[in-house]
């Protein structure tokens, strides 16, 4: 398919921007939530600063893409200059930084606040929810560095064209940078995601352990004052797992897409689907977190004058 041609395939541009709209109006209505909790003076949860950073981190990253999506699927080329498509696709890469990196965040302090007092990892603790910001931070600061070379690397695509250019969007194209800068790169890009998607599945199987745990003392007790469903930190612990095992699922079909468009020599079809893909865990996100949480559905309720 020739570039540009996505733009005849109204399926694939209605499914991908209803994606887009589904996604950015529940990262907003989670983060409203949020933050009228916070200006009613309600005490947060250990979890709660967390889960707002990863909804304000989705909304401007479906917000972000919503802009890709006008130039791949509309061709709205002369709005798009160099430093549009460096700010818009440098942003796009950072906003996935920050949402994997605040996944792996909020796994890991899940297990933390799960585990026993007698446990190696009770010292760890946050005493405040504002606590958890510096492993984020650090984090943050590191996709900023190890993106930095997009910075350079984007450019509007000229009108001639070049086999040496790979397309980003209609409008934006990746100048190739030396051998050695891209193989630091991809070794540093390949480093930072093993490590967070390690701890995530580290976290990820110690709270398994902790529920099959309690579930045995709970069968042994037959007490139903103990069961998991009468816990809601047992509740929430589901409710991460869930949404981790929905993040390493898209990220492993990522990758399989990836790898197959450089297969079928950066396919257009391939390369819409990758990107519906991987977006597909930032708007489900906020629907299993207002799905579950009775809080945020009692709100709405008031809100909208239920019962």
């Amino acid at each position: 398919m020739s570039k540009g041609g996505l733009y005849r395939i109204p399926a694939l541009r209605d499914t991908f921007l209803s994606e887009i709209g589904i996604g950015i109006l529940a990262h907003t209505a989670l983060l409203l939530f949020h933050v009228f909790s916070f200006l009613l003076g309600h005490r947060p949860k250990p979890m709660d600063l967390p889960i707002a950073l990863l909804a304000l981190t989705h909304l401007l990253l479906l917000t972000v893409t919503g802009f890709i999506a006008t130039d791949v699927f509309m061709s709205l080329w002369r709005f798009w200059d160099g430093v549009t498509c460096k700010a818009v696709i440098y942003l796009h890469r950072l906003m996935r930084g920050f949402s994997i990196s605040t996944s792996c965040l909020l796994s890991v302090l899940q297990a933390i606040t799960l585990s026993p007092r007698g446990s190696p990892l009770a010292k760890f603790k946050p005493r405040s929810p504002h606590n958890s910001l510096r492993p984020l931070l650090f984090l943050c600061v590191l996709y900023m560095s190890v993106s930095s070379h997009l910075l350079v690397s984007i450019v509007a695509t000229p009108n001639w064209t070049s086999g040496d250019l790979m397309d980003a969007t209609h409008s934006c194209s990746v100048w190739p940078i030396s051998y050695w800068i891209r193989q630091m790169v991809s070794i540093l890009s390949t480093f930072r995601e093993v490590f967070l998607m390690g701890l995530m599945a580290a976290s990820s199987g110690y709270m398994v352990a902790l529920l099959c745990r309690h579930k045995r003392q709970c069968q042994r007790l037959h007490s139903t004052s103990l069961s998991p469903r009468a816990s809601p930190e047992l509740r929430a612990t589901r409710t991460i797992l869930l949404l981790m095992g929905l993040f390493m699922l898209m990220s492993i079909l990522d990758y399989v897409i990836s790898s197959s468009r450089i297969i079928w020599n950066n396919d257009q079809i391939l390369y819409c689907i990758q990107i519906f893909v991987a977006h597909t865990y930032a708007t489900v996100s906020p629907l299993v977190f207002i799905g579950t949480e009775k809080r945020i559905i009692n709100f709405f309720k008031s809100l909208w004058g239920g019962p």
